[in-house]
């Protein structure tokens, strides 16, 4: 069997994942986006075919500094005030296949302290 890069690992983990999980109108889906520069992440309703709210590290204020987890923790709060402006308070987490730690981790906490529920 072929070694897989990090990359193709990632998306096959992220194909797997995307079986189970779908997001609707009432439930939407939180999707996770890492690169090396930052972090974003969007509420997807997957029956309509929306973006409902998204958050990004380019959003953040210029005055911001911290580190890249920290970012993440930011982007998550920015994305709980967006939810909450759209009418969500339940979401499904897609991790986008990247592990649950370090910045996803941080996102999610502080989407979770912002007040929506997964």
């Amino acid at each position: 069997m072929p070694v897989l890069s990090p990359r193709n690992a990632r998306l096959r983990r992220h194909h797997r994942l995307r079986r189970q999980v779908s997001g609707t109108a009432e439930r939407p889906r939180l999707v996770v986006f890492r690169s090396n520069r930052g972090i974003e992440a969007q509420l997807v309703d997957d029956v309509g075919a929306r973006t409902l709210a998204s958050a990004r590290h380019t959003e953040l204020k210029k005055s911001f500094k911290g580190s890249k987890t920290e970012q993440a923790a930011e982007v998550g709060k920015q994305l709980a005030q967006a939810a909450k402006k759209a009418g969500v308070e339940a979401v499904v987490f897609d991790r986008g296949g990247y592990l649950y730690h370090g910045r996803v981790k941080a996102l999610a906490e502080a989407v979770r302290e912002g007040g929506l529920i997964f």
